[in-house]
């Protein structure tokens, strides 16, 4: 099989032929239809996380080892399956959930395998769908597309999946306004998210006032270019003078996260998303005293894929793929990424 593969950090990733692995038990072969060009595929090739005050994770320090087949966000075709499987047949459109956890955990009993203290997900610390074949170890973790298109599906494994998670935690204090940070493709799955499983108003907050037009068109009641030095209070104005219930902050820099707790209102809520990174100076102070919760979100479970996968089944949201690439050139488009010059989302197609 042809693989496009991170050799080390910022080396360009090299394309090279291997062995097609063969499915045993309960492990399926899946023919890569579609990949998803991710954030985390650029944190993975760049060797690491920026915490700030010149400071570097990295990713090698989480367990990661080069070289190692970025993309896990994976849709495609059953090609062969284990001795062991059911329920699974060659030939089935599937879905892949990359985030594998230990399955002995406490987030993995409770069925949070992307939370799991030691991971195993796919295109991270095992090798993923850049690539024309993706063995996946258990077949528990495919759902099946059943009409879903899958260039558009390959979002919902995570992108699509944080954006689900992260407005399912902000509407937990039933916000009558969200505040959506960034609209580049998980900001923009967000508003379409807020738009179907919220009843509150949402604004959102981006520097390009293209993707702010696009927001407009995916249900955002409210667009402000936070170019605008009265960006903080233009929002607490629209909130009627009181703040925003919840902010999701899809960026995570110290700007925007500054943005956030500046609009958060008395018992709000701050979901930080982005993995931008940096870090910020708060008033400690102002914690309790506004009895607000700020937490992060970090994809999410397999049965959150499910109810994401019939809302698109259902045509409630849209994934949208702007930029198609070849396997070939897989450093083309995490350039692009890098350089900010997809709009939405881009899929490799092997």
């Amino acid at each position: 099989m042809k693989s496009a593969r991170i050799t080390g950090p910022n080396e360009p990733l090299k394309v090279s032929e291997s062995q097609t692995p063969k499915p045993l038990g309960n492990q399926v072969l899946v023919k890569v239809k579609a990949v998803g060009v991710c954030h985390s595929d650029l944190h993975l090739w760049e060797g690491g996380y920026d915490l700030g005050d010149g400071q570097f994770m990295k990713v090698t320090d989480r367990g990661v080892k080069y070289p190692v087949t970025p993309g896990h966000e994976i849709a495609g075709t059953v090609e062969e399956i284990g001795s062991d499987v059911t329920g699974i047949s060659k030939g089935d459109s599937v879905l892949v959930y990359p985030w594998i956890g230990c399955g002995q955990c406490p987030a993995c009993k409770a069925e949070n395998e992307n939370l799991c203290d030691t991971p195993k997900s796919l295109g991270v610390f095992q090798d993923g769908g850049y690539s024309d074949y993706s063995l996946v170890p258990h077949y528990k973790y495919l759902a099946k597309l059943d009409g879903v298109n899958p260039d558009s599906a390959t979002s919902l494994a995570c992108s699509g999946l944080t954006a689900y998670t992260a407005i399912k935690k902000s509407n937990q204090n039933m916000p009558e306004f969200i505040v959506v940070i960034g609209a580049g493709g998980l900001g923009l799955m967000g508003v379409q998210i807020a738009k179907a499983i919220t009843k509150a108003k949402i604004i959102c907050v981006d520097l390009d006032d293209q993707k702010l037009d696009t927001a407009k068109e995916m249900g955002a009641d409210y667009v402000l270019n936070s170019k605008d030095p009265e960006t903080s209070q233009k929002i607490i104005s629209i909130c009627n003078n009181m703040g925003a219930d919840s902010v999701v902050d899809f960026v995570n820099a110290p700007p925007t996260a500054k943005l956030g707790l500046s609009v958060l209102r008395k018992r709000g809520n701050l979901v930080l998303v982005g993995l931008f990174g940096g870090s910020i100076e708060m008033s400690l102070v102002t914690i309790p005293l506004k009895s607000i919760i700020i937490q992060g979100a970090y994809t999410g479970n397999y049965h959150d894929m499910l109810e994401l996968l019939d809302l698109a089944r259902k045509g409630i949201i849209n994934p949208m793929i702007s930029k198609r690439y070849s396997l070939d050139d897989a450093n083309t488009a995490l350039e692009d990424l890098k350089a900010r010059k997809i709009l939405g989302r881009a899929v490799i197609n092997p």
